[in-house]
């Protein structure tokens, strides 16, 4: 652990060591549900960048003092949440490295991410944010879209350890050609997928979010838990569920779940908060925030800090141990300050430039 990793993971995980992470990077999604609200009134346009934003900072507003860090977007969400004093002061910030939607294999059936025009590693460091994170979309058998996603995820794990602050990453399955995520095909292939996925890539990062390997109602409670456990034996690194936008009822429960066999936590987002585009109006949707998402998000929090496993656990670590550590006077000497000074880790090339790298 080097000084800017452990401080962001201090930063963004509960005094326990648990991580209750809220989303709110969605872009794509975001602007679908906004667009549905406005049609429901009448208003058949697209929403502006205005609107987007506002429902960020509103959401990061009611929904973030509940939550041990925020991850918010570079377009819409978190110079915006910074500059309108929105973040709370004891929550972490985590800021998205790619782009919402991703290129397409040559052959038509694979997803590649794309990073951020003119975002990158560097930046994300520079504005002071505590953690970076990255989505692929990973089939471990696609043999056009796999080696692309490593790479890129290699390229990213060694940025930021050039620049010394939290690798979050995260994993998506996704339906081939003629699939959708209803197809019996996916479903069937999907808790192999998460396992394996999680073994190829989880330890090129900090911290890894996971889906849950299976689907209430279609797999039985001894096989979901068996995948979990699966799961957990895979994970290299500390990891956390994510909630793919499923109904918060089955997403508590998945979280109890998960959290039993052994994650530290979670990165949510829609689970919690989208039926805040289902009101028309600010009163009604801050009514909901309050009466509805608030107390969601506290219900996982209590359920992460209570069964949660603390994620320095994950490398057999306690707080006392930490703080025995013998800190050599002369470690700011040798500690690198950037990339002009730290060549690449044994394996991987310095980069020259963060962003053409990618």
């Amino acid at each position: 652990m080097t000084p800017g990793k452990l401080l962001g993971m201090q930063r963004i995980a509960n005094p326990n060591g648990t991580l209750t992470m809220l989303a709110l990077d969605q872009n794509t999604p975001i602007r679908r549900m906004a667009r549905a609200a406005l049609a429901r009134v009448g208003e058949e346009r697209e929403p502006t960048d205005g609107e987007i934003v506002t429902a960020k900072l509103t959401l990061t507003r009611y929904l973030g003092g509940k939550a041990s860090a925020v991850l918010l977007d570079p377009l819409y969400g978190a110079w915006q949440a910074v500059c309108a004093f929105r973040l709370p002061p004891r929550a972490g910030l985590i800021v998205r490295l790619e782009r919402g939607d991703p290129d397409v294999s040559p052959d038509g059936s694979g997803r590649l991410t794309v990073i951020e025009p003119g975002w990158s590693v560097a930046k994300i460091k520079r504005m002071g944010a505590d953690a970076v994170k990255l989505l692929v979309y990973y089939e471990p058998d696609h043999v056009e879209s796999a080696p692309h996603q490593r790479r890129l995820v290699e390229q990213v794990a060694e940025q930021c350890d050039r620049y010394d602050i939290v690798f979050l990453l995260e994993a998506l399955s996704y339906p081939f050609a003629g699939e959708e995520k209803a197809s019996p095909s996916y479903l069937a292939r999907k808790p192999r997928t998460v396992i394996e996925t999680a073994r190829h890539l989880s330890g090129l990062c900090d911290v890894y979010k996971a889906e849950f390997p299976g689907t209430l109602g279609h797999d039985s409670d001894g096989q979901l838990a068996r995948n979990l456990d699966a799961l957990d034996e895979a994970s290299r690194r500390p990891w956390v569920l994510l909630s793919a936008g499923v109904d918060f009822p089955d997403y508590e429960k998945q979280v109890a779940m998960a959290c039993e066999h052994g994650a530290s936590g979670i990165l949510g987002g829609r689970a919690i908060w989208k039926e805040y585009f289902d009101h028309d109006d600010d009163a009604a949707r801050i009514a909901f925030l309050r009466a509805e998402a608030v107390p969601r998000l506290a219900a996982i929090d209590q359920i992460v800090k209570r069964n949660g496993r603390p994620w320095f656990k994950t490398y057999r670590l306690t707080k006392g141990r930490f703080a025995r550590v013998r800190i050599p006077t002369d470690w700011c000497r040798r500690y690198s300050g950037g990339p002009a000074e730290a060549p690449g880790p044994a394996g991987r090339p310095a980069l020259d430039d963060d962003q053409a790298a990618l």
